[in-house]
């Protein structure tokens, strides 16, 4: 039996010892070699165990598998000869187990391959309850079934049954650089989604995987945790209100969390950070008066920065909202005069408007308070810019 398709080791009793009376059998157990419980020995074929995990933010993807490589033990290229021939196209009658001549190919080698799914997904369009599954596939020419079984712990196919399963999908096999030793890895990984690919010998075999809904996973994350000792600092509220606002979700609940983030009664402190989230919940909601009072609220605290100014305004810019920027700049220049960088602001919105000259104005006067050279030196080129008559704002 090759080592790809081992099956564990199964002890049975001489013929001989079942005619024994119990005297006898017990006067020879002391002879016998004892059978070792939990003994560390060498992977059954020397196919060696693996782990693999990939993170769509607090969501976790995990493989655990034994990797056959493309020679076997006596050191035969199989190189050729595995799908089809070593994996058979279909189902295979394994000879052993319950699973008759319906026993799917473990994905691996030894034990079940698994995988197990930190929270709900979907694999290839398909609903997939959180929890861990034996990966099962049925493989062909040009399209796989990838199976997931609710039994994660029989070993390797041998006792596979149709009945338990959970998921079954159907993917196409492609190409693939070779690789002597089966792997399983994460070939994209995006914010909510992402896919596995098992890799052996020339083929791939890629299984796409989502997150339905990654906002209200973060949002179930951050509601717990804002009952333990992130809800000790105001920070965790406003942040948690700033991406719920961002994502549109929960806003009744981003509303309360900002306001507390707020509210130094709760331990909250009313800055430019908490009342700029504050009001971005309340834009949100669709309470536009509301959202303008507290933003004006933000933008005249006595703890705001120039530099809270200007990543609050700078982003109307480009955002087509030249005017709007403009009158912040100028509100929070009048407050706090030749404060770096509100100058460059007031002259990236000019500039904006086409209006060159008063952007000229402006950006040299930004130059005599540039903190450093770096910003010396690229106000120095917008400098450049606005004198052969282009927008210091592009690139």
């Amino acid at each position: 039996m090759h080592r790809f398709f081992s099956a564990p080791v199964r002890f049975a009793p001489r013929f001989g010892l079942v005619a024994l009376g119990l005297a006898a059998l017990l006067a020879l157990l002391p002879a016998a070699p004892a059978l070792a419980q939990g003994l560390t020995l060498p992977p059954s074929g020397d196919n060696e165990r693996a782990i693999v995990t990939q993170y769509m933010g607090p969501v976790s993807v995990s493989v655990n598998y034994s990797s056959p490589d493309v020679h076997a033990p006596d050191g035969s290229d199989r190189h050729g000869k595995i799908w089809g021939g070593l994996v058979p196209y279909g189902y295979k009658e394994e000879g052993f187990g319950t699973c008759g001549k319906k026993c799917p190919w473990r994905g691996g080698a030894n034990e079940n391959t698994v995988v197990t799914f930190s929270h709900d997904v979907t694999v290839e369009g398909k609903p997939l309850p959180a929890g861990t599954y034996g990966l099962h596939f049925l493989a062909g020419e040009k399209e796989w079934t990838v199976i997931f079984s609710k039994n994660s712990t029989a070993w390797g196919s041998y006792f596979y049954n149709e009945s338990e399963d959970a998921l079954r999908v159907n993917v196409k096999p492609a190409a693939n650089p070779y690789r002597e030793w089966l792997t399983y890895d994460f070939i994209d990984r995006q914010p909510d989604s992402t896919v596995l690919a098992l890799e052996w010998e020339d083929l791939r075999v890629p299984i796409a995987i989502k997150l339905p809904n990654i906002s209200e996973v973060y949002y179930q994350a951050m509601k717990h945790e804002l009952q333990s000792s992130a809800g000790f600092d105001y920070h965790g509220f406003q942040q948690a209100a700033d991406y719920l606002a961002e994502q549109k979700v929960h806003l009744d609940d981003a509303e309360q969390w900002a306001k507390t983030g707020a509210d130094p009664a709760q331990g909250g402190e009313e800055n430019f950070n908490t009342l700029s989230t504050l009001a971005k919940v309340q834009k949100a909601q669709g309470k536009t008066a509301e959202a303008q009072v507290t933003m004006t609220k933000a933008l005249a605290s006595p703890a705001t920065s120039p530099v809270d100014i200007y990543q609050y305004a700078r982003p109307m810019i480009r955002e087509g909202k030249p005017q709007e920027a403009l009158a912040v700049f100028q509100a929070a220049s009048k407050r706090m005069p030749n404060k770096w960088p509100l100058d460059l602001g007031i002259a990236r919105s000019y500039s904006a408007m086409g209006d060159y000259k008063s952007a000229l104005k402006f950006a040299k006067q930004s130059l005599l308070v540039a903190p450093d050279d770096i910003n010396k030196a690229n106000v120095q080129r917008m400098i450049a810019k606005l004198e052969k008559g282009e927008d210091m704002n592009k690139q």
